[in-house]
């Protein structure tokens, strides 16, 4: 049972507002929607072009669709996030994921079906604002491994969620599918309203909407061109104008937010090494993780003539259930390592494990049990990475700033996802021959060793950004402002804490 307790600052003394249960589990089980609207992506592309008789090009949209929504509203829901509307953002972000996913499971054609993709991207801009109730709501002692938990769960998600989302789809169908990411949202719904706190001691925030219009509108032109730019041909007039659209925006946003008393994001926390170097880290990470995942998902369901697996969907799916276990074994070893001030050994330790694990995909893969090493070594090295970055981010940004640097560090992830997919998809077109539906087995090893090169630069930015960095100094909190926190241990499946002292 969990203590959910208020310090009042002006006095001191703590007062029992109520008992909740589950408080950590709740924020694990929102963590895991943000893995359900991921897996009702990719692995349903195929179905989705048959049901809507639609091209498997205009079918890739469902996914595009959602990765674009989700850049564009997840900076506004961490900004919105850091004053006392947290719990009613995060509320209304699953709200949309349900209606999305009723939308989209609803008989009512392929454009409803992609508004609804679109609609649960909100849920992709919930792990922030759960970091950030993690971090007001827990002691520090229970808060830094809640929050490496937390920042895991939607990594370990993706190798629970493809291979649930293939069987519903197999047996059920495409809308089964969606039925399912309903529910799953639904009861993360209920969850939420009974457990999550209110943030009323939190100032009021104030949404810089220039700089959400300008952010939108550059990610949701980047994203769109890195999903789309193989399919339009990268030296096409549509690819350089959408890049074009890009580029501009996001520049404006940049100079826009260093001049803004109220950014959207603020990003004169780069001078922060830790910072700087957790962002870097998600782009790097977040591209080399989706890299390897596409490569693997279609070298699984390659006909073995075409000299792959011959795997169903399932089975692609499957394959992927090892990473989650590596990424869930990382959320116990990486707390040992921060706990001995060993931060700064972790980012490129992890990028060395996943080169190494990569580099051998490229050389042996015509085995599942290869594949198996692969995915856990891997799901081991990015767990590590994420499980990192909310600590190098908390601790050097004050708490009325934490959704939005964490959302921001979020959006990174998901432009490095779409680059890693891109990247994928645009090496092994270059290596299928013409009139040919399938590859060439050299198109997956040349395909690997980019992934080599972007883990390389992971271990290279990990050694000259340093992990540790000093918090900026806060002034106290004046007037009725609170600062929630828990008086004992909530999630048994999480490390344990030595650091008792925090406790009245």
């Amino acid at each position: 049972m969990t203590e959910v307790c208020v310090m009042s600052v002006l006095s001191g003394t703590r007062t029992r507002l109520s008992r909740v249960r589950g408080f950590v589990p709740t924020l694990v089980f929102l963590g895991l929607v943000v893995a359900v609207v991921s897996s009702l992506g990719a692995p349903l592309i195929p179905a989705v072009a048959e049901v809507h008789h639609v091209a498997l090009v205009d079918a890739q949209w469902s996914l595009t669709v959602t990765l674009v929504a989700g850049a564009m509203v997840t900076p506004v829901m961490g900004r919105l996030g850091d004053g006392p509307a947290r719990r009613g953002v995060i509320l209304a972000g699953l709200a949309l994921v349900v209606v999305g996913c009723v939308l989209a499971a609803l008989p009512l054609g392929f454009a409803a079906l992609l508004a609804g993709r679109a609609l649960q991207g909100a849920g992709l801009g919930l792990t922030p604002l759960t970091i950030a109730t993690a971090r007001d709501a827990l002691e520090p002692a229970k808060a830094r491994p809640t929050m490496a938990m937390l920042s895991i769960t939607t990594v370990a998600g993706v190798g629970l969620g493809y291979p649930v989302t293939g069987l519903v789809t197999e047996f059920g169908g495409l809308a089964a599918a969606y039925w399912f990411g309903a529910v799953v949202a639904a009861v993360a719904l209920v969850a939420a309203m009974r457990v999550l706190p209110h943030a009323r001691h939190l100032k009021r925030a104030r949404l810089d909407v220039p700089g959400a219009v300008l952010l939108g509108l550059g990610l949701g032109a980047l994203l769109l061109v890195i999903s789309k730019g193989e399919e339009w041909g990268w030296l096409s007039g549509a690819a350089f104008a959408t890049a074009a659209i890009a580029g501009a925006a996001l520049l404006t946003w940049v100079w826009h937010e260093l001049r803004s008393s109220h950014p959207l994001v603020d990003l004169r926390l780069l001078r922060f090494p830790g910072v700087l170097a957790a962002d870097v880290a998600a782009l790097l990470s977040g591209t080399g993780m989706y890299l390897l995942v596409s490569l693997i998902v279609q070298f699984v369901q390659t006909p073995p003539a075409a000299g792959g697996l011959g795997g169903s969907v399932v089975v692609a799916g499957l394959v992927l259930l090892p990473f989650s276990i590596g990424s869930l074994l990382a959320g116990r070893v990486a707390p040992l390592f921060i706990r001995r001030g060993r931060t700064g050994v972790l980012i490129p330790g992890a990028a060395v494990l996943a080169l190494v694990s990569v580099g051998g995909f490229g050389f042996v893969r015509h085995d599942y049990a290869v594949l198996a090493v692969v995915m856990t070594v891997t799901g081991l090295a990015v767990g590590t990475v994420f499980a990192v970055m909310p600590g190098l981010i908390t601790r050097a940004t004050p708490p009325h700033e934490t959704g939005s640097a964490m959302s921001f560090n979020q959006v990174l992830r998901y432009v490095g996802y779409a680059t890693g997919s891109a990247l994928s998809a645009a090496i092994l077109a270059a290596h299928t021959p013409a009139g040919q539906h399938y590859p060439e087995s050299s198109g997956y090893a040349i395909a690997a060793f980019a992934g080599v090169a972007v883990w390389l630069l992971t271990a290279v930015f990990g050694i000259l950004l340093p992990g540790r960095t000093t918090p900026p100094q806060q002034a106290e909190p004046t007037g009725a402002a609170a600062q929630v926190l828990v008086d004992e241990s909530v999630a048994g499946g999480l490390p344990d804490d030595e650091d008792q002292g925090a406790r009245g």
